[in-house]
């Protein structure tokens, strides 16, 4: 009986693996704290990023992430504690197995409490997914060329395509500044150039609010739209588009309409 009391090194070994084991624990904690910190991060740069999500605070992530750190910390400083305290029982021929472990039932509740109160967290703080017009505009601003011209085919002549605008403009209140005669002026100076014509039109209603959001959108107002015929006597209507505009100028989402009339004028016109 004496012999099969006897302390062996495999005693010492199995103290020194569940240390190990702790150790380890610890550092997954500490490692997993400092993901959920950066995460917190990460998703307050994205929103400062995606104007059209709604502002919201992630600096709850960062206090997870930490709380978790210091676990990790904790654990491993509480297991070197209870590695010295399982070695003076193996020693002293104590039994290891007389009561459970204090530690592993103290980090389980908190590991469980933290991780509910991190749904909630993620839950509550979920990115607001754009509206419908938004994603329309996401779409819509892949399908624009760099320099952010957008045209469409007439299925008119440049001079009537020109007179469907200005009678859709006048019936919609919108004051048409000038028809600037490209083609006209080419002639008058002796040289050839397919019809092309630009109107300038605009609105001080729709216009002013641009420029007070951003002052360097007058270079782009009054709106503009192109009317012209290629070579092969196709007529194309040309016009910046609305998305191209916004980002050029910065321009805050909700004042996007304000220039998104222009499609709707250009499409009446050609059809």
């Amino acid at each position: 009986m004496a012999d099969d009391s006897r302390v062996t090194p495999r005693d010492f070994l199995a103290v020194e693996r569940t240390f190990l084991a702790w150790i380890r624990t610890g550092l997954a904690l500490m490692g997993l704290g400092f993901v959920l910190a950066r995460f917190g991060i990460f998703l307050r740069e994205f929103s400062l990023n995606q104007p059209s999500l709604s502002s919201q605070s992630f600096g709850l992530s960062l206090w997870f992430g930490t709380e978790l750190i210091f676990l990790g910390v904790l654990v491993c400083l509480l297991s070197l504690v209870r590695y010295r305290r399982m070695l003076q029982q193996v020693q002293q021929q104590e039994n290891l197995l007389a009561r459970p472990s204090l530690l592993a039932i103290t980090v389980a509740l908190v590991l469980a409490i933290l991780g509910v109160a991190m749904a909630i967290y993620l839950i509550s703080v979920r990115p607001i997914m754009p509206d419908n017009a938004s994603k329309a505009r996401e779409t819509s601003m892949a399908a624009i060329p760099e320099n952010g011209i957008l045209r469409i085919t007439s299925n008119h002549s440049v001079d009537e395509t020109v007179s469907r605008l200005q009678g859709i403009l006048e019936s919609k209140g919108v004051k048409l500044f000038t028809v600037i005669d490209h083609s006209g002026e080419a002639a008058g100076a002796g040289l050839k150039m397919p019809n092309t014509k630009v109107l300038i039109f605009g609105n001080p209603k729709a216009g002013t609010p641009l420029m007070l959001a951003s002052p360097s959108t007058a270079l782009d107002l009054p709106l503009k739209i192109l009317i012209a015929e290629d070579a092969a006597g196709k007529v194309w209507v040309s016009y910046n588009s609305p998305a191209y505009l916004q980002a050029r100028h910065s321009l805050p989402p909700n004042l996007l309409p304000n220039t998104a009339v222009i499609e709707t004028l250009a499409a009446q016109a050609a059809k």
